[in-house]
């Protein structure tokens, strides 16, 4: 017999023929959900007629375990309608796995409460689910559509990772291949050569495959990671593959976005919300911001700049001293955070909303995490002995074992006790030595060390700083949300997120690290800060407002990246995901026809963007630095911040129609947008003629354009 669950009601049919008929099945929303005999997932049934979305003819495993390095099905499984419990039996390895499911309006909740392996469970996987839909696949949301309908999975916890774990640390696996996708507000060609970044769901020839998985997390590790060999991972206690948990769902193609808002809701996932709107829905998800490095001093002519430009959102691109305490500069701001508060408190009195910009969990040498005493909680590549006895002045320490030392990086720091010594090199034969130490660094206290005393290799990076550990880093990650709270500021950039594989755990120590900030935000602040990222994550999906790729420093303002920046909109539409197109910087020879060459584009995308403006920010003078004079000089374009006002305006209030998108989306094509005199607005295509004249005696010359 077959139990079908439908709502709480309970009834039974006749089972189908065959070694593997089907056990059970429950009614989540508009889908049919069904799991047979022998553990795994029969069918997804949507629509009047029972469309079948699991792929046929392909393995579907409900849950797979990973054993001894190999990857175990279930061949039997059982289930207990009083309790709402599955077990599933694995004869290879001679264990069962405990799974407790739920329908919920819209979905069907799935847990692990129990697992009985007699030997270590490595991780889970729920899946690989095939799905006989191949069009467009949401590889970070773990959404694949067609035009009729949406199969989705989603991890209900930070520590249920989106993908498949190829490999011990733990990153996502992204592919690169043309998007299936039908998309009719963005032009195909761009479709062509997309860079899929995680494998939530993942093309195939039969459709698509959805997985999601969890790692056992108990035991010591040595792994590859982060450009090390080997790289120690410490124990994390989290319960490991137990309470793993996701929500599978199928629903109509215009339902999905819908539905994960449901689920977020429904299972305390972070929802926030801008403006009392959802940000995945809200308009100002895509707002525009000025990039402009102001002070005290001079945060009102900012905060009048955004003004100017009708926006709402003012952002600091280098406000620290220091990474980890985030201790500000103090020639910008010599009151500390409070000189931060009092600015943004000036801007919400002018309707302009202030953030700033981090770099995560990096960690400057200067920062008190570091010195005069580093804190335990730095990231570590891995630790050997002290094989003899040094003072304070030794040049060379002796070592065991060379290991977590020989690959070299910016800064070679080692922590002995208290006191931090950089090295040059290790010595290439044994006995081993770490070679020209410099000792007391980055402002510690030299000393004698005695034999047996651990030496630690810390992990650093190229931008000269470290990292922390998963402690570390989420008490970081509170930092920043004490800051916000402290200040109000409501917008900022989690750049940097790779720093979090200093933990050696992957995409779960990113997830750590934004999870950790979004729950110390305090009411009034949490779900209200505009945040993107430099990296995306399947369960960050549920935090980020957005993301916003896309630097100026690499050509002109109309060339830097642009191809990138068009290519994401793809990206951001099969993961729904608010669109922006990246960082633009603002130079001398930056025309209002080079201005209104990006207003048109993101008009046409309905895309946000960001703009580094004079009183010279950071940003800014990294596109130019020659930016500087030429704020002195010219200060902000008035007309160009004009033009940023009338079209940033008429995108916002959604004046284009998108026969009149399509035209801006062309990159070959000039516009002019006006205001009228009805209050509207008035759209020219333009035609650019330009010509360099040169005096060959020095007058000026005068030049008439007909």
């Amino acid at each position: 017999m077959v139990a079908v669950l439908c709502g709480l009601g309970l009834w039974t049919a006749s089972a189908r023929g065959g070694a593997a008929g089907p056990l059970v099945r429950w009614v989540a929303g508009e889908a049919r959900i069904g799991v047979l005999s022998d553990g795994s997932l029969g069918s997804i049934e949507v629509g009047a007629g029972g469309r079948n979305l699991v792929a046929g003819g392909q393995p579907a495993p409900l849950l797979s375990l990973g054993v001894g390095g190999k990857v175990r099905v279930p061949e039997g499984a059982s289930w207990e309608a009083s309790s709402g419990r599955l077990t599933l039996r694995y004869p290879a390895v001679g264990g069962t796995a405990v799974l407790k499911l739920a329908s919920k309006s819209g979905y069907l909740v799935l847990e692990v409460v129990e697992m009985h392996v007699p030997e270590p469970v490595e991780w889970v996987i729920w899946g690989p689910y095939p799905i006989a839909i191949g069009e467009i696949i949401g590889e970070l949301i773990g959404v694949v559509r067609d035009r009729e309908f949406a199969v989705g999975i989603q991890a209900l916890n930070a520590k249920t990772l989106g993908g498949y774990p190829e490999s011990e640390a733990d990153g996502d696996q992204g592919f690169g291949g043309d998007d299936t996708g039908h998309y009719p507000n963005l032009p195909a060609a761009l479709n062509k050569d997309q860079g899929y970044r995680a494998d939530t769901a993942r093309p195939k020839p039969f459709g698509s495959i959805l997985q999601a998985y969890c790692r056992e997390r108990d035991r010591e590790r040595v792994i590859p990671n982060w450009g090390h060999p080997r790289y120690r991972v410490h124990p994390f206690s989290d319960g490991g593959v137990i309470g793993s948990k996701i929500a599978l769902f199928a629903c109509p193609e215009s339902a999905a976005l819908k539905t994960l808002g449901a689920i977020e809701l429904g299972e305390g996932l972070p929802h926030p919300m801008l403006d009392g709107v959802w940000a995945k829905v809200s308009p100002a998800a895509t707002a525009s911001y000025l990039i402009v490095d102001f002070s005290e001093e001079s945060v009102d002519r900012a905060i009048e700049m955004t003004r100017r430009a009708g926006l709402r959102y003012l952002y600091h691109s280098s406000p620290f001293a220091s990474w980890g305490h985030f201790v500000l500069k103090p020639a910008l701001f010599p009151h500390g955070w409070e000189g931060l508060r009092e600015s943004v408190e000036k801007g919400r009195r002018a309707g302009v909303r202030i953030g700033f910009h981090t770099l995560s969990n990096f960690i400057t040498p200067g920062d008190a995490y570091v010195t005069p005493e580093p804190d335990p909680r730095l990231a570590v590549v891995g630790d050997t002995a002290v094989v003899q006895a040094v003072d304070g002045a030794a040049r060379e320490i002796p070592i065991e074992d060379p290991g977590y030392f020989s690959t070299p990086s910016t800064m070679n720091t080692a922590r002995i006790g208290r006191e931090l010594v950089r090295f040059k090199g290790v010595s290439p034969q044994a006995p081993w030595r770490l070679l020209e130490c410099e000792r007391g660094a980055w402002g510690t206290q030299s000393g004698p060390h005695g034999r047996g005393e651990r030496v630690a290799r810390l992990l650093d990076h190229p931008y000269k700083v470290f990292h922390g550990d998963a402690d570390l880093s989420m008490e970081i990650a509170r930092n920043i949300a004490e800051l916000c709270n402290q200040t109000g500021a409501l917008q900022l950039s989690f750049d940097g997120l790779e720093g979090n594989w200093a933990s050696g755990y992957g995409k779960y120590g990113v997830s750590l690290f934004t999870e950790a900030w979004y729950a110390a935000l305090k009411p009034g602040v949490k779900g209200e800060v505009i945040n993107d990222a430099s990296l995306p994550g399947h369960f960050n999906w549920h935090v980020n407002t957005r993301m916003n790729w896309g630097e100026p420093w690499y050509a002109g303002f109309r060339e830097s990246q642009t191809l990138y920046r068009f290519k994401n909109q793809v990206h951001f539409e099969r993961n729904f995901v608010p669109h922006m197109l990246g960082w633009f910087a603002l130079r001398a020879e930056t025309s209002i026809e080079d201005a209104e060459w990006l207003l048109a584009r993101a008009a046409g995308f309905d895309a946000g963007f960001a703009l580094a403006t004079s009183l010279a920010s950071t940003a800014q003078l990294a596109a130019d630095p020659g930016s500087a004079e030429t704020a002195r000089r010219f200060g902000a374009t008035g007309a160009i911040l004009e033009s940023i006002r009338v079209w940033e305006g008429a995108r916002m209030a959604g004046a284009f129609p998108p026969s009149v998108k399509e035209g801006l989306r062309d990159n070959e094509r000039e516009f002019h947008l006006g205001t009228a005199r009805d209050g509207g607005w008035e759209l020219q295509e333009a035609f650019l003629f330009r010509s360099n004249y040169v005096s060959t005696s020095g007058e000026p010359l005068g030049v008439s354009i007909h």
